[in-house]
């Protein structure tokens, strides 16, 4: 019976562990705003509030909520895509942001470079037509269907600390 016990045992373990070797582990890591990493900033990320309220967006191809940002084009500064990718993603009209950090995503082997951005918004307008955007949501906290629930809570989180140390 003993023989029998440790072969189940043993057979569940093997049966585990392709399971827990596949598992992707997220890590997101914060610098200071003017952190200039070896490798090129990839994304400028923008929590967003218009009054008490956080934007969020959701892509036409998808049905869960971000945080608006986008790819630093070539030749562009990372405060720069965070003015057009806010404009381009919300319509905001009339906004100021503030750099709070550099940060590096680690997924899959792979790390990645972005600025994290807070925008205080005075005014939205339309979404622009060349938007991939198809709707704009405003709320008093994160949606509970994140698009990327392994990376913006971080940044979500990093964004209450900013202000929190502002005020």
């Amino acid at each position: 019976m003993l023989k029998c016990s440790k072969l189940l045992f043993i057979m569940i373990i093997l049966t585990l562990a392709p399971v827990n070797r596949n598992k992707m582990i997220t890590e997101v890591e914060f610098f200071d705003p003017e952190y200039e990493p070896a490798a090129a900033l990839t994304y400028s990320v923008i929590t967003a509030r218009y009054g008490n309220k956080w934007i969020f967006v959701r892509h036409q191809q998808r049905e869960t909520w971000e945080i608006a940002g986008g790819h630093i084009e070539k030749g562009e500064s990372s405060f720069a895509a965070a003015g057009r990718e806010l404009m381009e993603e919300t319509g905001a009209i009339r906004f100021k942001l503030h750099c709070i950090a550099t940060y590096s995503v680690k997924k899959g082997g792979e790390t990645g470079y972005g600025r994290l951005y807070l925008a205080d918004v005075f005014e939205l307008g339309p979404i622009p037509d060349i938007s991939e955007i198809a709707e704009v949501i405003l709320l008093d906290q994160i949606p509970e269907n994140p698009t990327h629930p392994d990376i913006q809570p971080h940044l979500f989180r990093k964004t209450m600390e900013y202000i929190n140390k502002k005020i």
